[in-house]
């Protein structure tokens, strides 16, 4: 820092001191008895200015060394920061010095978290490519060996393989969306019948397979919500009851309302979640403990269902019992004229 900069620093200090030092002589003047006053009034002027001008001399050079050295520090990284920054000698420079520490930590925090989400997204893009080329290969098996044995039935097996690699580019789909949310959703009141029916139509094929019972309970209600994203929160439940229901299985819906919310519950009579898997279902890339565990599964349909809930100021939680049932509840907040 030049002594010009420091002096600018330092100008309401200047324009204080000139002020008072000008009230200062006005009263001596005014309580003067002739030129031996007004003598004086010049003496003390100087002297005070020489002091105040070496208060200034002498705070520069005393705080000169810290900003130079600020000045000319060579930062690559700002983990250097901290390690690289002069000694405080004065109580500003020692915020300066606490506020440059605060900064690094929250950079590393951040930077922490950037690298971990890049793990995630990298661990997901892995995953995800295996298990799309598993569909791809199966179809291009079956081209290759069945068409002339059984048409139909390899045409069957066939489109089972095309709706897997459907609903696996659908999740990649909605996984690259969800950090741009903000930009893509319109609250709407929704009935959540139609959402429903889509879904169970979606998934109609294997509901027929497995034999499983679809049963729904209760007065179908509204709600305000996002019509796309609560759609795409409910084919994930449904898909994962599906995956995890054995055949001639059950998975009933019941829609719930009190006074403080509304619910939809969809259950289903599957092998269920171990009770120190609950915590964990929700995670990203979690695939559950023995049992539940698919090697082929990405474990993110309903880590991408918890975070659409959050987004769109809804709660889904879970509640099972191994080897039973396993219920997920979307639960929606009532507004005051419902």
């Amino acid at each position: 820092m030049k002594f010009v900069d420091y002096v600018k620093v330092k100008s309401w200090f200047i324009a204080f001191y000139i002020l008072l030092m000008t009230v200062v002589t006005l009263f001596m003047y005014m309580d003067s008895d002739g030129s031996s006053g007004i003598e004086n009034m010049v003496y003390l002027n100087m002297i005070c200015f020489a002091g105040a001008a070496l208060y200034m001399v002498i705070g520069y050079y005393y705080r000169r060394p810290y900003y130079q050295m600020l000045r000319q520090m060579k930062i690559s990284k700002m983990e250097e920061v901290t390690a690289l920054l002069p000694e405080s000698q004065h109580p500003l420079q020692a915020i300066v010095n606490e506020w440059a520490g605060r900064l690094q930590r929250l950079h590393s925090a951040q930077l922490q978290q950037q690298l971990l989400e890049k793990k995630d997204h990298q661990d997901f893009i892995m995953s995800w490519i295996h298990e799309v080329k598993l569909p791809i290969t199966a179809s291009r098996l079956l081209l290759e060996n069945g068409m002339t044995h059984n048409p139909e039935a390899v045409m069957d097996k066939l489109e089972d393989e095309i709706d897997k690699i459907d609903h696996y580019v659908e999740q990649a789909l909605y996984y690259s969306r969800i950090d741009s949310f903000n930009r893509d959703y319109l609250i709407t009141e929704t009935a959540l019948e139609p959402l429903i029916k889509a879904s169970v139509k979606k998934y109609a094929k294997l509901f027929i397979n497995k034999r499983i019972q679809f049963l729904m309970a209760g007065k179908p209600l509204f709600v305000h919500t996002d019509g796309k994203w609560l759609g795409y929160m409910i084919d994930q439940i449904v898909s994962n009851a599906l995956k995890y229901t054995g055949e001639n299985g059950r998975i009933l819906l019941r829609y719930e309302e009190d006074a403080a919310e509304k619910r939809l519950v969809i259950e289903d009579t599957g092998i269920g979640i171990k009770a120190e898997d609950l915590p964990r279902v929700f995670d990203r890339g979690f695939t559950g403990g023995t049992g539940r565990t698919e090697a082929k599964s990405t474990g993110m349909g309903l880590y991408l269902a918890r975070q659409m809930a959050l987004k769109l100021s809804h709660r889904l939680t879970v509640d099972s019992a191994e080897g039973e049932s396993t219920a997920f509840t979307l639960h929606f907040h009532k507004f005051k004229q419902e």
